[in-house]
């Protein structure tokens, strides 16, 4: 048996009214099955192959999101554990934002679900490559295993603004010089 989206959206919301973030580490139900639903290397959450037509429940499943040590995704709720696929990451970051100058610089990201997180050591910025390929893999740690995945564009505006360190190229953020690849 699979439940629908917006059962579980309201399974939650009735369970964790606040507008804080839902206490997922608190939450170890028992795995209630796999759900059909694909989120898209392009940030689109398809649920039996058609999209997800309310916002408010892509955002809402955003925050029950957690990647276990299995590598796999799971939306959850205080007692439903619901796996599901994704084909990257989750989430996509669409712009970059610098504030400030030098050591007292923070750049922020915006997701694809509108939560901004300032990289640093909550959130962490790490850039890899595809597997096979060369391309760049930008990303940004959100929370329970979950990340963003910084857009040509936003991953262009980080280049923008990376310097050189011993060989590396790299970024200021929070007093970190976060490494995205190679000097020359």
């Amino acid at each position: 048996m699979s439940r629908k989206p917006d059962d579980i959206a309201k399974t939650v919301q009735q369970v964790h009214a606040s507008r804080g973030l839902p206490p997922l580490e608190t939450w170890h139900p028992e795995l209630s099955g796999d759900m059909d639903l694909i989120i898209t290397r392009n940030g689109e959450w398809l649920y039996q192959g058609a999209p997800i037509a309310r916002e408010a429940t892509v955002k809402l499943f955003a925050t029950i999101l957690r990647r276990e040590d299995d590598g796999e995704y799971y939306l959850l709720t205080p007692v439903e554990k619901w796996r599901i696929k994704v084909e990257d990451t989750p989430l996509l970051a669409h712009s970059l934002v610098r504030n400030g100058e030098g050591t007292e610089r923070v750049l922020s990201i915006t997701t694809n679900v509108g939560e901004t997180l300032e990289i640093g050591p909550e959130h962490p910025l790490v850039v890899g490559q595809y597997s096979n390929t060369d391309e760049p893999r930008p990303i940004v740690s959100v929370r329970h295993g979950v990340e963003a995945r910084l857009v040509t564009s936003a991953f262009y505006d980080l280049v923008d603004l990376a310097e050189e360190r011993d060989g590396q190229l790299g970024v200021l953020s929070h007093g970190k010089f976060w490494k995205i690849g190679q000097g020359g």
